[in-house]
């Protein structure tokens, strides 16, 4: 199958700008408590809001393109679906229970996995059935976005216990952080449960994006309205609600962002469509990402995690004065290096290191239950 350039660029954009909103949550120094309950300036709200909720939104669109390509992959060689998609599932759950337990509280991986078993299960019924699936899955998500929002207007907080600092991140050993992980284990992964509406629709959506042709000669006007709608209209109202206070926040990272998204997906997928010459240096970088979006994604993660915190070079605390510009200058400096690490890679391997274990793991089940008479025999 022919691969589609524009996916390996987005999905770059979507590692890149993942950091992007999750850089400040590792920038600051009493944790994620105090980030989410702190107020900040202009200066930093307009920063955060370039990234919040956006790249969650193109990543989650990208997965569901993900999963559609290896629908029709499976019914071209004429496997049973959802067959062995399911063991790349739980192979995702289990990377993802990983990288939460020791890098990251706010891993996307488990809830992408879960989302992408029910999934799998819808994405080969018909449209009208499609379509109904969508409705639910979209009508609950505005449901709990409308009681969230009514509670936060109300004076509700963002979080229980919202700008309560600790010298957990600061001060604390990796193995104190891991096992505080174990320990609050379903508070920090309620939001993979609370998105997983989202995260089913914005994947049927994907899938539904790739048969209508976004990616292909004829999908221009297709991109075209995505453009109108996720840039035109979402992102101004999105800039709104960024400055209209905390009881906005679940519109302002669950509702609006993922419009924004489709209006980048239309956005990059156009001007990737539009580019004639040969890569040039950001092109190829974004791309070698993309090709490596697993590693790059754990390996940002890890790296900001030995900057900042105490365990590490500690500079969340150390550099705390000069937010937000010094977390600009992280963010930029982590992309630069996994960026560049990514195309060395690739210069020798057809995959990410990563993606390569991945590869294996997937495949060993199969291999071993190989049927003899298929096996190939040595002669001599």
């Amino acid at each position: 199958m022919r691969r589609i350039q524009a996916l390996d660029v987005l999905r770059g954009i979507a590692i890149m700008g993942t950091l992007g909103t999750n850089i400040w949550i590792f920038t600051s120094p009493g944790g994620p408590a105090e980030l989410l309950g702190e107020t900040t300036g202009a200066a930093e709200s307009f920063l955060r809001f370039l990234a919040n909720g956006k790249f969650l939104g193109l990543l989650t669109l990208l997965f569901g393109v993900g999963l559609e390509l290896q629908y029709r992959s499976a019914r071209r060689r004429g496997a049973r679906w959802p067959g062995w998609y399911l063991w790349r599932a739980a192979l995702l759950f289990a990377e993802g229970l990983l990288h939460y337990i020791l890098i990251f509280e706010f891993d996307v991986l488990m809830g992408y996995a879960v989302t992408s078993v029910i999934v799998a299960y819808l994405i080969g019924r018909s449209d009208r059935a499609v379509r109904g699936w969508m409705a639910l899955m979209g009508g609950i998500h505005l449901a709990l976005l409308t009681v969230g929002t009514a509670g936060l207007l109300a004076g509700g907080d963002v979080v229980p216990g919202g700008g309560q600092t600790t010298t957990l991140y600061s001060q604390g050993t990796w193995p104190e952080q891991v096992l505080s992980r174990l320990e609050l284990f379903p508070i920090y992964r309620i939001e993979s449960v609370f998105i997983i509406p989202m995260g089913v629709f914005l994947f049927l959506l994907g899938a539904r994006l790739t048969r209508a042709g976004v990616f292909e000669e004829r999908g221009a006007r297709l991109r075209r309205r995505l453009m109108i709608l996720g840039l035109g209209v979402a992102l101004p109202v999105n800039l709104v609600t960024t400055f209209a206070g905390p009881g906005w926040f679940l519109v302002d990272r669950y509702l609006l962002p993922p419009l924004v998204s489709l209006g980048l997906l239309g956005l990059v997928t156009t001007l990737v469509a539009r580019m004639r010459a040969e890569p040039g240096l950001l092109r190829r970088g974004l791309s070698n990402v993309g090709r490596t979006a697993l590693s790059c994604y754990v390996l940002q993660n890890l790296v900001a995690s030995a900057l900042c915190y105490g365990w590490g070079l500690g500079l969340a605390a150390r550099f705390d004065a000069l937010r937000p510009w010094w977390v600009v200058g992280a963010w930029a400096g982590i992309c630069l290096l996994f960026s560049v690490l990514a195309s060395l890679w690739l210069r020798r391997f057809e995959r990410g290191p990563l993606e390569l274990v991945w590869q294996w793991a997937y495949q060993a089940p199969r291999r071993t239950r190989e049927p003899e008479a298929d096996r190939p025999v040595s002669v001599g």
